[in-house]
């Protein structure tokens, strides 16, 4: 089972985290810590690993060196039983919503809820409505996923995210492929989920924006290691040459020049 001992003050804690890919190297001693109930946005250039270090998180990646600790339990991918701990605890939003094509929303939004086999379909019934209410999508229960905009669908797929009620969500790039007025509507949704159910978070996103609107903090993720963390306008105001670069999208210096290194990655 998971290791005891709970980290005082942060839901998620991670230490001296190593990866690589062959010779690409990921995470070179990679430390971050996020507190409970805080909204954590992870920045970086193409590449860096914003996506697979929520893979590490949810055990779909294993660390080459280095610990991850969800809420007091070591995320370790070969203990079966720590994984399945860690992940009733988390929720994930991907990138591409991954829905389920030949279910309708609601066993899509009840997928979940299914595969424990704790409530009765009439129990199921209603957190499928509560989530979609949530959502902002009430009354769409029968509808497929391919009769949905993207936007919807990745309103469907926070539903599902949101039905098991975990205590930590991952967002996977939500906003991306999505036209501005979508992507407030997500933007809104996340810091509405956080007001309502005090969920911790976790959101991977380029979209400086975005990420100003719903993040607490924001962490900058280069060359292996956590750069700067900060609140949007601290790293707005950062006189540290990276941090400036990317928090004002200027055109040249060292982010761009590696910012394809990954690409495969990201």
């Amino acid at each position: 089972m998971g290791k005891p001992g709970r980290s005082i003050g942060a839901l998620i804690k991670i230490v001296d985290l190593h990866k690589r890919f062959g010779d690409k190297v990921i995470y070179c001693g990679l430390e971050l810590e996020v507190p409970r109930g805080e909204t954590r946005v992870i920045l970086g250039g193409s590449g860096v690993g914003k996506s697979v270090l929520l893979k590490h998180i949810i055990g779909l990646l294993a660390p080459d060196r280095g610990t991850i600790e969800v809420d007091g339990t070591i995320v370790d991918y070969h203990d079966k039983a720590a994984l399945d701990l860690v992940r009733k605890k988390v929720g994930m939003l991907f990138q591409g919503a991954a829905l389920f094509d030949s279910l309708n929303v609601r066993d899509n939004v009840a997928f979940g809820l299914i595969e424990e086999g704790i409530l009765s379909e009439t129990e199921i019934d209603r957190v499928v409505a509560e989530k979609l209410e949530l959502v902002n999508l009430p009354g769409v229960e029968l509808t497929f996923p391919s009769d949905l905009s993207g936007g919807m669908r990745k309103r469907v797929a926070l539903a599902r995210a949101l039905a098991p009620k975990p205590e930590v969500l991952l967002y996977d790039e939500p906003t991306t492929g999505l036209d501005p007025i979508n992507a407030h509507i997500i933007d809104d949704l996340i810091r509405e989920t956080q007001r309502q159910l005090g969920v911790t978070s976790i959101v991977v996103t380029h979209d400086l924006q975005s990420a100003c609107r719903v993040g607490d903090r924001l962490s900058l993720l280069y060359k292996g290691r956590i750069l700067a963390t900060g609140t949007p306008d601290e790293l707005l105001g950062s006189t540290d040459p990276v941090v400036h670069q990317f928090m004002h999208g200027l055109a040249q210096g060292p982010i761009t020049e590696e910012k394809n290194a990954l690409s495969p990655m990201q």
